[in-house]
């Protein structure tokens, strides 16, 4: 083949154990994963020629490479924040595209929660004092502040309302009720969002993620590796990533996200339109995340987002455009960096391995197109990936 000619497919996703893992280390989850999504594919790890992971070691990828026992001649340890495993898997794509590499695995684990409650490490309110952020840190601008500052800056210029804020964390509750394997799943309201202890204003507690542990995999393969895989190919129609700032000050517009530009460039790519994708899989650390990726992913206009979650929109059941299906960050998991899980789902959903929560698409069909977007940082980085079914 010509390089650069070849499709690309993800043939294999999985998850480790998910929640609460108190006994086990992250690169035992990093490798249940994997092993996990290789019996998916039903490829040997043979196969595997690339390789890439990020968040875990002195030196991410080798470390782990050797753990899982891999010896790749590509390699990625591309680390930008939530959004990491979208932009991997663009990078991936592209080398499989080129011929550089003809299976790429995809892996992440973390024991976030378990290290805590044990005492190993203590939550962090900030990603350092170095470098610009020495300008922020000193005052009090913690991770989760950056994100309410943003979120107030909408509500200012849109009218953005914190009951609309609340109906992101209730449907993604709803979606999680769904998921036998979410991590909280009994309902919730906007009455009861609005009265838990706030974080951040305008933040309170179900606003924000949830913390737990888990890994998750995926193996992108080229197309003449489909044949040999026992599931049906998901395929990798476009892709986009960028990055915005790393300081609030430098940030232009607090009401527009980089998944403007990253999704931009994924649906470009894909020859594709929004309102063409039947689900999204979107990371939400916190409500507002949501929220503004819709805006920018083009499904909604700029600063009609609050607008646009109300009614149930984003639900499984009886949504128009059902988002986090599984329950997202907000209450399905979320063990630091949770771009991975996003492109797991929407696999599952593409291939109607979905169980209850399963996906429709408008003519009662399984779903044929979804868009997995993450985010990095303060709204630093994106990455977005548009999916089909063969």
């Amino acid at each position: 083949m010509t390089p650069g000619s070849r499709k690309v497919a993800v043939v294999g996703v999985a998850l480790s154990d998910c929640g609460r893992v108190d006994d086990t280390t992250p690169y035992a989850l990093h490798a249940q994963a994997a092993r996990r999504a290789l019996a998916d594919a039903g490829l040997d790890r043979a196969v595997v020629d690339g390789f890439a992971s990020a968040g875990l070691g002195t030196l991410p990828p080798v470390e782990v490479a050797e753990y899982l026992g891999l010896r790749p001649t590509w390699v990625d340890s591309t680390a930008v924040g939530g959004s990491t495993w979208e932009v991997m898997a663009a990078h991936a794509a592209d080398a499989i595209a080129a011929g550089h590499a003809n299976a790429v695995l995809l892996v992440y684990g973390s024991t976030a929660r378990a290290d805590i409650r044990a005492g190993r490490r203590t939550g962090n309110l900030s990603f350092g004092a170095r470098g610009p952020l020495q300008f922020e840190v000193p005052y009090g601008h913690t991770l989760i502040a950056k994100y309410a500052m943003a979120a107030r800056r909408h509500m200012l210029e849109f009218g953005t309302t914190v009951e609309q804020l609340a109906e992101v964390a209730v449907q993604a509750r709803a979606n999680a009720a769904l998921n036998p394997e979410a991590m909280f799943r009994d309902p919730i309201t906007v009455d009861e969002v609005l009265a838990g202890p706030m974080i951040a204003d305008p933040f309170t507690k179900l606003h924000c993620c949830i913390r737990s542990d888990g890994g998750a995999a995926v193996l992108l393969a080229a197309e003449e590796y489909v044949r040999d895989c026992r599931t049906a190919p998901v395929w990798i129609l476009g892709t986009g990533e960028h990055i915005s700032h790393a300081t609030m000050s430098e940030w232009p517009d607090f009401t527009v996200s980089p998944a403007a530009v990253s999704g931009r460039l994924a649906f470009e790519r894909a020859g594709l339109r929004p309102e063409e994708i039947d689900f999204a899989e979107i990371y939400d650390a916190f409500t507002y995340m949501t929220l503004v990726t819709l805006e920018d992913l083009g499904f909604c206009a700029k600063g009609e987002g609050g607008a646009f979650v109300e009614k149930g929109r984003l639900r499984v059941e009886g949504g128009e455009l059902p988002v986090n299906t599984d329950g997202g960050g907000l209450s399905a998991q979320h063990p630091g960096m949770r771009g991975l899980f996003l492109l797991v789902e929407a696999v599952h959903q593409l291939r109607g391995e979905a169980g209850d929560r399963q996906v429709r698409a408008r003519d009662g069909e399984l779903p044929r197109l979804g868009v997995a977007s993450g985010t990095g940082g303060w709204f630093c980085s994106s990455g977005t990936v548009v999916m089909g079914r063969g």
